[in-house]
């Protein structure tokens, strides 16, 4: 949805090559956003305490202070018991808005 809105997206599952070194494609993926989105799910939730690669990922988004979280098929409170600092940024829930609405504000945020 965000692609077809003409919002020009990296997403490393979708971008990164065969062979090529998964954290450093990760490293200049994250150096050449101007936003990160974070789809918080429950399997994001049950990953982060394991300190993986969302985690790294998380930190450096929150470091940067371009981080928008988008809740889905969990809320904001459970959010907050793995990731206060996360919880805390404002973002978008796909229980109050429907994926369509969720990549229009999107969308508009990267317009401006």
């Amino acid at each position: 949805m965000l692609v077809a809105a003409g919002v020009k997206v990296w997403f490393s599952e979708n971008d990164l090559a065969l062979g090529v070194p998964m954290m450093r494609a990760i490293d200049k993926g994250l150096a050449n956003s101007r936003i990160g989105l974070v789809l918080v799910t429950p399997e994001l939730l049950a990953s982060l305490p394991r300190e993986g690669v969302a985690d790294k990922e998380l930190a450096v988004l929150l470091m940067r202070n371009q981080l928008v979280p988008i809740v889905h098929n969990t809320t904001y409170d459970a959010l907050l018991n793995v990731s206060p600092m996360l919880a805390s940024r404002s973002g978008l829930s796909t229980a109050e808005d429907s994926m369509a609405v969720v990549a229009a504000k999107i969308a508009e945020l990267v317009a401006t």
